[in-house]
């Protein structure tokens, strides 16, 4: 009974995870590397042939994004996951590998030109749509069996429609063990869809730890946020900019925005016009509009059950085509323009930056995780200027965070989550899914809880039978360039950036202490600041 780590392992991106047991290997998600943490994508370190089962957390593609690449490599198994992550998986690896081919032709001018062979697509668009024919769905807490010794049960993770957690009670040799694996853990009071649940007992847990430095901002502001920067910079001329995940994020944004609109927040332009800008969000907003029971909090049950439409409101629109995306920059018209992809690492939002990245009376929101070595990344960490299309293009837009309305539990969530696991511990937590700077640190602040856990490394294994390490791992060496003029950014100016982060959660942490705390506090701030102030 083995277990063994293919990816995710410190490090943010490429979740994937493989068991063995009674002859059968069963993969925990399989998805692409992105950013720095790319490695090689085309390199999988196992015969997809010798897959028999791959058991989905959620459609991200992360988690999701090399199932394509498994099959049209010989994977001839079964994929179990939810019914809704099913139908989101379903869209986004259709885009994904609209990306991965449109990203080989462009290679592929290049190389002719240069005389180098051409290379082919990670997988197209046909090798993703024969994903469906493998997929058998099940619904929350429902019991499968999947195979002789090896039974599943997936709960809700609270971090996108469908996504689970997931524990398996695997039985072999006469032993049997229990192991969860939590997918990526839900914030809390996210709209739409409910607080994670939890499991409460496992022989071994395998947890993420995206957010485990740091705490985010409180979730009540949202709506007026994000209702002052859109008044403030349309009533300037400017246009809101808001890279988006086109799944999950965008249809949170148009909820906030519809809030917004009926509680009249924006009075410049109280008519404001909103664009998604993305096939990918458009066709996700509709499954978001389908059989959602068991899914939705009870908020937006509530909407639904009185008749009113979630997502939609006066003045959205949805564009489809190229053509429709570029009027959107030749129309002088202040507006909000929501595009793919979230990271800005690819898609039609790097078009739309390079058209208001330069203006000074527009704003970009970025609304979830910037991965370091991405050019979302790099705008937070305040680039004077970008490479876009061979192009520099001078960052004079505001460039604002919204931290809180990540979809990750942040570090006190992660601990709450943990801490339901209740006597007798399991055996062991192995703290996947985070930064090589941030997994040992939270897998040390598990183990202050009385857990023993520690942060895997990329291909170590793990006896499940006997509790003991196989084969160390290795932390392969990180990407350091990503998109055509990325600044260099060094472990030093990394942990700086960190530490930044983690100052803004402590000082929203400080509302409501005493007067004379906070002005000692600001006080010694300032001085720092005076001190390194170029």
């Amino acid at each position: 009974m083995k277990l063994s780590f293919f990816g995710a392992d410190q490090c943010v991106t490429g979740s994937c995870h493989c068991l063995e047991v009674g002859g059968k290997r069963i993969l925990i998600d399989c998805g692409l590397q992105q950013g720095r943490d790319e490695v090689d994508n085309r390199s999988l370190p196992f015969a997809p042939g010798s897959i028999d089962y791959a058991l989905i957390t959620h459609a991200h593609i992360d988690h999701s994004g090399r199932v394509p690449m498994l099959i049209k490599n010989g994977f001839q198994g079964r994929i179990l996951t939810t019914r809704l992550t099913a139908q989101l998986m379903s869209i986004m690896l259709q885009d994904s590998a609209h990306i991965q081919e449109s990203d080989a032709e462009y290679k592929n001018r290049k190389n002719r030109r240069a005389g180098r062979p051409e290379e082919e697509p990670l997988y197209t668009v046909a090798d993703a749509q024969r994903v469906p024919e493998f997929i058998d769905t099940c619904e929350y807490g429902q019991p499968v069996h999947l195979c002789d010794g090896v039974d599943a049960v997936f709960i809700d993770a609270g971090h996108l429609l469908g996504s689970a957690s997931i524990r398996l009670t695997l039985t072999e040799g006469g032993q049997t063990k229990t192991i969860v694996f939590s997918g990526d853990i839900g914030n809390v009071d996210q709209p739409i869809i409910r607080d994670p649940q939890f499991f409460t007992g496992a022989d071994y847990v395998v947890m993420e730890s995206t957010y485990g430095d740091r705490n985010h901002t409180e979730v009540w502001s949202y709506t007026g946020q994000l209702a002052q920067i859109i008044d403030e910079t349309l009533g300037k001329g400017g246009n809101v900019v808001i890279p988006s995940f086109a799944v999950g994020r965008t249809q949170e944004l148009l909820y906030f925005i519809r809030e917004i609109k009926d509680q009249g927040l924006v009075t410049s332009v109280p008519n404001f016009p909103v664009y998604v800008d993305s096939p990918l969000a458009k066709s996700a907003t509709t499954i978001f509009c389908g059989d959602l029971r068991g899914y939705l909090d009870e908020d937006a049950l509530e909407l639904v059950k009185d008749g009113t439409h979630m997502f939609n409101f006066p003045g959205l629109h949805l564009t489809e085509t190229v053509d429709e995306s570029k009027s959107l920059n030749e129309d002088h018209t202040p507006k909000v323009i929501i595009s793919a992809s979230g990271m800005c690492d690819a898609g039609r939002i790097r078009h739309h930056l390079k058209y208001n990245l330069w203006r000074a009376d527009s704003a970009v929101v970025f609304v979830g995780f910037q991965s370091p070595g991405t050019l979302g990344r790099t705008l937070l960490d305040g680039t004077p200027s970008v490479k876009l299309f061979g192009e520099d293009v001078a960052v004079r837009a505001k460039v604002v965070n919204f931290q809180g309305l990540s979809s990750h539990a942040d570090h006190d969530h992660l601990l709450d989550w943990i801490s339901h696991f209740k006597e007798p511990k399991p055996q062991h937590v192995f703290v996947v899914h985070g930064d090589r700077e941030v997994a040992p640190v939270f897998a040390q602040t598990v183990s202050q809880l009385g857990f023993t856990a520690h942060a895997p490394q990329y291909t170590e294994e793990y006896d499940l039978l006997t509790c003991t390490q196989l084969a160390a791992g290795y932390l392969p060496q990180r990407k350091t360039r990503t998109f055509d003029g990325a600044p260099r950014v060094t472990a030093a100016y990394q942990k700086l950036v960190q530490l930044g982060d983690s100052l803004v959660g402590l000082i929203r942490r400080s509302k409501g202490r005493d007067n004379k705390t906070l002005a000692a506090f600001a006080e010694a701030l300032r001085k720092v600041m005076e001190k390194f102030e170029i």
